[in-house]
């Protein structure tokens, strides 16, 4: 079963946020990369959701991590993966 990819604005806003970081501190080849790897994740959360760890249990939302700098979370509803939000991991932590 493929479950449907649902973006949050929030994680629009800090996709968008790490995007232009990453565009800015590296350049256009870093960022190519940086999408496809949260490309590639996508597909495999979308066939395999659960297969990432549980980081918060009340939210049962789970940590995808793309590079050791930046993690994406997300919580699967129903037929849904709800993404979250991207995370620079190298800020406080979340919980």
């Amino acid at each position: 079963m493929i479950f449907e990819i649902v973006f949050t604005p929030e994680a629009e806003q800090t996709f968008d946020s790490i995007s232009e970081q990453i565009s800015l501190a590296w350049g256009q080849k870093v960022l190519c990369d940086f999408e496809d790897k949260m490309l590639k994740s996508l597909s495999l959360v979308s066939q395999t959701p659960l297969s990432y760890p549980i980081i918060f249990q009340p939210l049962e939302l789970r940590r995808c991590i793309l590079h050791k700098n930046c993690s994406m979370l997300y919580r699967v509803m129903g037929s849904k993966v709800e993404i979250i939000c991207f995370w620079d991991n190298r800020q406080d932590p979340l919980f």
